[in-house]
């Protein structure tokens, strides 16, 4: 089960953490980055998941700079508060609070990263500014085809479901076009948030399976 931690950014910012460790020798760690509802149930039960398959994985409370210990729900007021949250974090701030998490892995070996929504543009955040990691994977981040003067420092990967309203199939083949050795993959009939168990009338479980199965080989691949 995931424990609560705190880490301490280089700028001396304290945040909380999920943490989960396997039971056996890891082979190597994992940033797990939350969506735009902070660290829920769901980011609780990712991080164990992450653990089960054999990575120390950690996820950083990244809303802890404006609102300690956000756990938002899917739709209504929670999802414009959720909104309101992101706005108000620079990436600056971002990008020092993933470094702490990068660094509490570190032990393990080789560090992967793994973003989901607004993770998912926090994935590219770290993949094209942070040194250290061995990989990074973006599931369904929008705003990354705004970003695309950037180049990754690492390997990445991304999954998106056709059906996303957030993320447009043009702003998709944007990414692919800018970045056509970046593995992309589109998941048939899948909208925002289809990795999200518990979130109703968004979640595929047959696309989040193969989705998660990919995002493993990946990690195999890169960290070990």
């Amino acid at each position: 089960m995931a424990e609560r931690v705190t880490l301490t950014a280089a700028d001396g910012h304290e945040l909380d953490a999920f943490r989960s460790d396997p039971a056996t020798t890891p082979k190597g760690g994992i940033v797990v980055i939350q969506e735009i509802f902070g660290l829920t149930p769901h980011m609780n039960r990712l991080v164990d998941h992450f653990a089960a398959d054999g990575y120390a994985a950690i996820a950083p409370a990244l809303f802890d700079r404006v609102e300690r210990g956000v756990s938002l729900g899917y739709v209504g007021e929670d999802y414009e508060k959720g909104h309101k949250l992101r706005a108000a974090i620079g990436e600056d701030w971002i990008l020092a609070d993933v470094a702490a998490a990068l660094e509490a892995v570190k032990p393990a070996g080789r560090v992967g990263l793994v973003g989901y929504c607004y993770g998912g543009l926090v994935a590219w955040y770290a993949a094209t500014k942070l040194d250290g990691l061995a990989c990074a994977i973006s599931l369904y981040g929008g705003g990354v085809q705004k970003l695309l003067d950037r180049t990754p420092k690492c390997p990445m990967q991304f999954h998106v479901g056709d059906s996303d309203r957030a993320i447009p199939l043009s702003d998709i083949q944007k990414i692919k076009d800018a970045f056509p050795d970046i593995p992309f993959y589109v998941y048939d009939g899948a909208p925002h948030g289809f990795c999200t168990d518990d979130r109703e009338g968004a979640y595929r479980p047959d696309a989040a399976a193969r989705a998660h199965a990919r995002v493993l080989d990946f990690m195999a691949l890169n960290v070990g």
